[in-house]
């Protein structure tokens, strides 16, 4: 069976939104997913495919996350394939031998109006680059994504979207577990 990943944004970073592992694995389970792994205490879980389309599985596991810790957690799920596909699409090949310094952000969509991203002027924030693929930023930060200002610049930019970014050891173990 197929997995659907969900990317939970913004939970237990700096003692916020507490949202302790063992209970990600039980509200998952409370709403009848099957199969489910919780990678990490940052919200990266790997779940049997529902067989729903995964705007409405994000809708379902933000609302009972509200509903059941009152907290307003973003949530971005891609499925299996989709993540394989991001894995696949990488446009900095030779970051993966640091894979600290490669982060994927994720979108909820596409941006409507990129102009936020196109506005940045990348040589003033070299080594650092992203680059903007339909749902994902692949930032590439040499110097480690806590001392990028490129990095604060992509991940708080207006997008109208829903964003999370994890990095590419992570992306690449979710995409294992999924495959798991």
């Amino acid at each position: 069976m197929s997995s659907q990943i969900a990317l939970l944004r913004g939970i237990n970073v700096s003692g916020h939104n507490k949202f302790p592992m063992a209970r990600q694995r039980e509200l998952m389970r409370d709403l009848g997913f099957e199969d489910v792994t919780v990678h990490l205490q940052t919200g990266n879980i790997v779940f049997a495919d529902p067989g729903t389309p995964p705007e409405q599985t994000a809708r379902t596991i933000a609302d009972r996350i509200t509903a059941d810790l009152g907290l307003t957690v973003p949530v971005v799920i891609r499925t299996r394939d989709e993540l394989a596909a991001v894995v696949e699409a990488n446009p900095y090949p030779e970051a993966t031998a640091e894979p600290k310094t490669l982060h994927v952000v994720f979108l909820s969509a596409a941006p409507a109006d990129p102009a936020p991203l196109d506005a940045l002027d990348l040589a003033s924030y070299a080594p650092d680059e992203f680059r903007l693929t339909g749902r994902e930023i692949y930032l590439r930060v040499p110097d480690g994504a806590g001392r990028s200002k490129l990095a604060e610049k992509v991940t708080r930019a207006p997008l109208g979207v829903t964003l999370t970014a994890r990095n590419w050891n992570t992306v690449t173990k979710l995409l294992a577990l999924a495959d798991g």
